[in-house]
């Protein structure tokens, strides 16, 4: 097992040692891969080229958006921000938002 692997469910962990790894950052493109469906949490892994993002839209629930690696550029209700490494925003359900890559980067949605 390597660091990308993810633990498979065993009645009461799930663990995904590297989300970063499950999606690479391919030239001029945008990517998405789920990494985990669990009780209560779906987890996707986005990569993005630079210039590269999400168009404005709505989620149906919830969403933490955490960057992994690279900065994004987070517009969300009137509110832009840039998040580096580490940065995580909470959007709530039907709020129109858009994310954009301002240098290759990945980030995790988590709803």
């Amino acid at each position: 097992m390597t660091a990308a692997d993810p633990i498979p469910p065993d009645g009461g962990m799930t663990a995904l040692p590297d989300l970063a790894a499950l999606v690479p950052v391919a030239p001029g493109a945008a990517s998405s891969a789920t990494a985990a469906r669990v009780a209560g949490a779906r987890v996707v892994v986005f990569a993005f080229d630079t210039g590269r993002g999400l168009d404005e839209h709505t989620a149906a629930v919830p969403i933490l958006v955490q960057v992994l690696d690279g900065r994004l550029r987070m517009r969300a209700a009137g509110n832009e921000v840039e998040l580096a490494p580490g940065g995580l925003v909470h959007i709530d359900a039907r709020v129109p938002h858009s994310v954009e890559a301002l240098e290759p980067s990945r980030m995790a949605l988590i709803r």
